[in-house]
């Protein structure tokens, strides 16, 4: 999977605030909406929020992958953001998460969800890579990290 295909460079951050699960997950949320790719903020934070209370969505090594399904989009739509001091997003390992990975997809389709999953999984499962992410001065810098562009 092409990344620049569903990652945009408006949503990917270095400089996420909040310091709870839930507020990462608003946070990001919220960025999503003043970037014009989501407009139903209270259906998608609904709909993340119900799979997170599934199962934590925080892997290992300082990565987290929050997501959920709504037809409130119409495509995948994902976003990545740093909060670099970390969060504790009771992660499989207990360590803290840096590196969030969001993404929406509509109910019926996943598989543009799990290739998407599969791809930044591929990326982030090297230490250098994580390292390279979180050592990223700029929203651009992620971007080009994770796109190669």
């Amino acid at each position: 999977m092409n990344l620049k295909k569903v990652l945009a460079a408006d949503a990917v951050w270095v400089d996420l605030k909040a310091n709870t699960k839930a507020g990462i997950l608003e946070e990001m949320v919220d960025r999503l909406v003043a970037a014009g790719k989501i407009s139903d903020r209270e259906t998608i934070l609904e709909a993340i929020k119900d799979r997170e209370a599934k199962m934590s969505t925080g892997m290992q090594n300082g990565v987290a992958i929050p997501h959920g399904k709504t037809d409130s989009v119409k495509q995948l739509i994902a976003a990545v953001g740093l909060q670099k001091e970390g969060v504790d997003f009771d992660s499989m390992d207990g360590l803290p998460c840096t590196i969030f990975i969001m993404t929406l997809s509509p109910i019926k389709r996943a598989g543009p969800h799990m290739q998407f999953l599969a791809e930044v999984s591929r990326l982030i499962s090297q230490p250098a890579e994580r390292e390279k992410l979180l050592a990223a001065k700029t929203h651009a810098e992620i971007y080009e990290l994770l796109t190669g562009k």
